[in-house]
């Protein structure tokens, strides 16, 4: 009898201590196992490479969060592949998206604001390198949307060897006027395929000719006082400058704007002798084999100011996309964390041309980066202030789109299908229309 009780009781007794233990694992396994946390980046491949390298070293020094990258051939399909994504699991953690100059990012229901993440999860040992006043990635109190990985701005580049063949001194002209007689003995010495080249004619011939100018680019302060429905108001100098530009195609001074990496592909390969493009190139060409050159800050015009100003930050960030788990959020946090400290963040400023993270980040780059920049650590440093009333950023509503119509406005004015004070008209009004819709 006693045998009888024992061996009903018994194989329970047995199921549950199994029971327990395979629980016990598997509870076990749960507490040890990564969360994943999906980045998606557009960068260019030797950007790309170094990002790469900072999460492969984040994913072996822990095992709690594993990043796992995903690569988009631009930011806009990364911006379109979030929106039609229908399930949480579809989406990334973090996304590479563009500053869209729209108010306080209104335009951007999916992201969660970098500072309300920080307000649970904040970075230790970083302070934010970007003056607080600068309106890139934050809004209209000054705190930051998204993590500002990618701010870059637009700089001169110029081949060394290009001005030394012409019998130059190998150090552009930043006045407009001084860099055409310039460009005329580049023509004329060795560079007559490419004197002067560039990838971003909206930047250069509209946003950054008011701020570098110090003019304003729009009404109401650049769109920061008003409701982000400001007036183009083209003056003068910019139908001044696009005739000069439409000169300089004609004359074959300068190439037509050259996209999809062209322009910054027949730099680095030493076909151009000056290329106006963002410092997110320099890690590449500091990289090219065989190519020796400089970095110089805009040209300008000195009957509009006695100094140059500052370009307007662009780029894009590391946004945070709103609706995951708050393990997620934790794992995000710590990724960033991570990015954000000294060696990490000093490591990506250098490689990359990005400007530097942290205020750490710039301390850590000593002078043998910088020394053979010419002008760059002057045009970094500058960004760590105060910035002036026409260089703090803007605010359009709907930018993205009018941004387009400015580039295929300024596209075929160059191409010589019609003046310069037929093009800026025709942009104003219609960057009117777009603001309203």
């Amino acid at each position: 009898m006693n045998r009888s009780r024992y061996a009903r009781t018994a194989r329970p007794a047995r199921v549950f201590a199994w029971a327990s233990a395979t629980v016990a694992i598997a509870l076990s396994f749960a507490a040890s196992a990564a969360t994943d946390i999906r980045v998606w980046h557009a960068l260019n491949p030797h950007n790309a490479k170094v990002f790469e390298g900072l999460v492969n070293d984040f994913n072996r020094s822990q095992s709690d969060v594993k990043v796992r990258l995903k690569a988009f051939a631009s930011l806009a399909e990364i911006e379109k592949a979030i929106a039609g994504a229908k399930k949480r699991d579809d989406k990334p953690h973090l996304a590479q998206l563009e500053e869209n100059r729209a108010p306080d990012n209104a335009a951007r229901s999916y992201v969660q604001p970098l500072h309300a993440l920080l307000a649970t999860h904040p970075i230790k040992n970083a302070k934010w390198f970007l003056s607080g006043d600068n309106a890139f990635a934050r809004d209209s109190k000054g705190r930051l949307l998204a993590f500002p990985y990618m701010a870059e701005v637009p700089v001169m580049y110029y081949n060394v060897d290009a001005f030394k063949k012409a019998n130059l001194t190998p150090k552009p002209e930043r006045s407009w006027s001084g860099l055409q007689d310039q460009l005329v003995s580049l023509a004329n010495n060795g560079s007559r395929s490419c004197p002067l080249t560039s990838d971003q004619p909206v930047s250069i011939n509209l946003e950054n000719l008011a701020a570098v100018n110090k003019q304003s680019y729009t009404s109401e302060s650049n769109g920061l006082n008003g409701r982000g429905t400001p007036a183009f108001m083209f003056d003068v100098m910019f139908v001044r400058h696009l005739s000069l530009m439409i000169s300089w195609v004609r004359s074959e001074l300068m190439v037509k704007p050259e996209f999809n990496e062209v322009a910054t592909r027949r730099f680095a390969q030493g076909e151009c002798a000056v290329l106006l493009s963002v410092s997110g190139n320099l890690g590449e060409f500091r990289s090219a084999s065989r190519l020796d050159f400089g970095v110089a800050g805009l040209p300008y015009y000195p009957e509009v100011t006695k100094q140059p100003g500052n370009p307007f930050l662009s780029g894009s960030a590391l946004w945070v996309i709103s609706g995951q788990s708050k393990e997620a959020d934790n794992a995000t946090a710590a990724f960033l964390s991570h990015l954000a400290q000294p060696k990490q963040a000093a490591h990506w400023h250098q490689e990359t041309g990005y400007l530097p993270l942290t205020q750490q980040a710039h301390d850590e780059t000593g002078k043998s980066y910088y020394s053979k920049l010419d002008q760059w650590p002057q045009l970094v440093a500058a960004y760590a202030g105060t910035p002036g009333e026409a260089s703090r950023g803007f605010r359009v509503k709907n930018y993205p789109e009018i941004r387009d119509m400015f580039h295929q406005q300024i596209v075929h004015a160059l191409a010589g299908n019609q003046p310069a004070m037929t093009t800026l008209k025709q942009a104003g009004t219609e960057a009117s229309k777009i603001m309203k819709r």
